[in-house]
């Protein structure tokens, strides 16, 4: 079957990338199942890109020719031999029955902890060494690329180095099992699965939204283990009660124990992450790229690691060094700026957002250094923004006296960006959202 998806996935591709990527996979026979496949790669880069770039495409797939949906997980392993064939050693440590296969470079470790994140890292820290307690259900909820998978995952591989016996599965592969056990009558195989099981970790839970059947089960599942003390973490993309779709008695159960939200990483949390992923992937990258990368790229985790190893691939490939202006060339249709029909006031809305100062502030006469700042920096993006509006429209829509204040902070934001890095950056992430909520509004 491992041969037929890779021959489909060559029809899909150019032969190029069929070539470079692709040919030097390894499926992984012994360590997979219906719902868990795994190929290995030959080194940590190829293992990143592949699994970024081409993991999803392999599941539909598979998805196309049996009818259900696996997780696709791509790993690490230097070998030799034939391609396809090699049957590997499994890297997970060895518990005390069979346990769901993880992304072994989902660890607490390599977790990178700012302010957006630091109750659910704490939280799951604290279901897997004391599971079973305090945090029961542990429901961690926020948006598409943020470290939710890395956290539940990182639960699940911190276990299963424990002993314990963990199953983790998205709710897509909980709802396929479900069907395939019911129409093959072998229920008791199922529930024996899902129930006697230390950690139970159900990755976008929101997908069984209306599913009558699979929730009643579930619903069933979850009283078991929580009557035996079992660990269940759960995610979504938002909180129980603005899930549509869901059983009150199920919802009202997922807030039983701890609900942990993740947000869109700030600036520096971003630039911790770059560097972290760089560290992890032995990518070396300065820190005129890095803040260009944080500054350019928006908030979703998922995308600014794909971008990393999109970047350094480029740069092996073309035997190129990564500056600024090969990084800009390399990533411009990965940074989509858009320009379109932005106003004054989208860019006073987004800087008193982010800045967490009043609108009114920002266009008064007030002389407190963050007002001041936020200012500046608004007459600089909007003259950088809008170039239609001349300075007497700014020196009015700031309130100012005249365009002589509306030159002087030019002159005094330029020297700034040329002298503070970490101002820079602050401004050209601010102009990066700006551009991309405007985007995204159209």
């Amino acid at each position: 079957m491992a041969d037929r998806v890779l021959d489909l996935l060559k029809s899909e591709i150019s032969p190029s990338e069929y070539k470079k990527y692709i040919s030097k996979l390894r499926f992984d026979e012994k360590n997979s199942t219906s719902d868990n496949v795994v190929f290995t790669a030959p080194n940590k880069l190829l293992t990143g890109w592949i699994r970024t770039k081409y993991a999803d495409k392999i599941a539909h797939i598979y998805e196309s020719l049996t009818g259900t949906k696996p997780t696709v997980n791509i790993e690490h392993r230097s070998f030799t031999g034939d391609v396809k064939k090699q049957v590997s050693q499994s890297t997970q440590p060895k518990s005390k029955t069979a346990s769901t296969i993880l992304n072994t470079s989902y660890t607490f470790e390599n977790f990178v902890v700012g302010s957006s994140n630091q109750l659910a890292f704490g939280a799951a820290q604290s279901v897997a060494t004391n599971p079973g307690q305090q945090y029961n259900p542990l429901f961690i909820y926020g948006g598409s690329g943020l470290g939710k998978t890395h956290l539940i995952q990182a639960i699940g591989n911190y276990a299963i180095n424990q002993g314990a016996t963990v199953i983790y599965t998205t709710s897509e592969q909980f709802l396929n099992d479900f069907l395939y056990n019911m129409r093959n009558h072998t229920m008791e195989r199922f529930r024996k699965k899902y129930r006697e099981c230390d950690f139970l970790l159900i990755d976008d839970i929101q997908f069984l939204s209306n599913k009558e059947q699979t929730q009643e089960e579930f619903f069933h599942t979850f009283n078991e283990l929580h009557r035996l003390h079992k660990q269940i973490v759960l995610t979504s993309d938002k909180p129980p009660k603005k899930i549509a779709g869901f059983e009150e008695r199920l919802t009202t159960r997922f807030e039983w124990g701890l609900m942990a939200d993740v947000q869109p990483p700030g600036l520096e949390t971003k630039i911790s992450i770059i560097k972290k992923k760089c560290e992890l992937d032995n990518i070396y990258l300065d820190d005129e790229v890095i803040n260009y990368i944080a500054a350019h790229m928006e908030d979703n985790i998922r995308e600014i690691e794909s971008a990393i190893i999109y970047l350094n691939a480029h740069a092996q490939l073309l035997s190129k060094q990564i500056t600024i202006d090969f990084a800009a060339e390399v990533m411009k249709d990965l940074i989509k700026e858009r320009t379109v029909n932005i106003t004054l006031d989208d860019i006073i809305r987004v800087i008193a957002r982010e800045l967490n100062i009043k609108p009114s502030d920002i266009k008064s006469r007030k002389r407190a250094q963050p007002i001041v700042e936020a200012r500046r920096i608004g007459i600089y993006l909007a003259k950088t923004l809008t170039p239609e509006n001349k300075m007497k429209d700014l020196a009015e829509f700031f309130g100012l006296k005249d365009h002589t204040a509306v030159s002087h902070a030019m002159r005094k934001i330029n020297e700034l960006l040329q002298t503070d890095e970490d101002f820079k950056v602050k401004v050209e992430e601010l102009k990066s959202k700006i551009t991309s909520t405007k985007g995204e509004s159209l």
